[in-house]
């Protein structure tokens, strides 16, 4: 039984970037907005990026992400909450926890969580496909950069993180193809007034789309985003914007 009052706040461990330390990773951020979503009390506990594996097998929480070689993907966002001393290690199970730990607040999820997953898992499968465009400016803490740079090579069969990097005409065809991505997910607001897909209130399936859109605005390089923003009648820009109510402070 732990000691802890209710009052302890929940432990968010999530990625470092470089300094000045902030918030850029994907998965940590979809935690992020649903922490501050439901009003929850919540600390964020940095982790390097080269120390993710280690940190994970700390605390030993499997991983819940493979490679395609079935090799363990070890990655973060977990919460430890001290008031149940639980520990959970995947997104989406902690946006059902959270849900479910504070029913007063605002639901994350006003239909069946079993369409949720299914979207996160579309959503998540689609915008992927923007990802090349984010090794420039990935935000390396400069202490670890060659490390995990080395790690991201052996992954991808690299032999060199320049072997990431994209002529100006290869990342203008990735954009143009991107944006067209972009346009089918653009669909699901067309009955909506905006800036969330279901109208004025947010729910989690626009925080799944945020949390891509707040990894991009820190890896695409700012000409890059502030296009982005405009893209679809300025949907994205509008949506990222409506969400800065749930960012919080770092």
């Amino acid at each position: 039984m732990s000691n802890s009052s209710s009052s302890d706040p929940i432990v968010l461990y999530d990625i470092a970037s470089g300094p000045p330390i902030r918030p850029f990773a994907l998965n940590p951020w979809k935690t992020r907005y649903a922490l501050n979503f439901k009003r929850a009390n919540f600390a964020t506990k940095w982790v390097d990026l080269a120390d993710v594996k280690a940190t994970r097998e700390s605390l030993g929480i499997d991983p819940v992400r493979f490679f395609d070689n079935g090799e363990p993907f070890y990655t973060l966002p977990i919460i430890t909450d001290p008031s149940t001393s639980k520990l959970v290690g995947d997104s989406f199970d902690i946006a059902v926890y959270l849900d479910e730990k504070y029913p007063n607040a605002p639901s994350l999820f006003r239909h069946s969580i079993g369409l949720y997953a299914a979207f996160n898992a579309h959503i998540d499968a689609t915008l992927v496909t923007g990802v090349a465009l984010c090794s420039d400016n990935f935000p390396f803490n400069p202490e670890t950069a060659e490390k995990c740079k080395a790690e991201f090579c052996r992954r991808a069969g690299f032999k060199s993180w320049d072997d990431f990097s994209l002529p100006e005409e290869a990342r203008r065809k990735i954009l143009d193809q991107f944006q067209a991505t972009l346009g089918g997910v653009a669909k699901y607001f067309r009955f909506s007034e905006g800036p969330f897909m279901g109208g004025k209130e947010a729910d989690y399936a626009d925080i799944i789309i945020g949390a891509w859109l707040m990894m991009y605005s820190q890896t695409l390089y700012p000409k890059e985003w502030q296009v982005l923003r405009t893209w679809h009648g300025g949907l994205w820009g509008k949506l990222h914007d409506g969400l800065e109510q749930y960012r919080g402070t770092w």
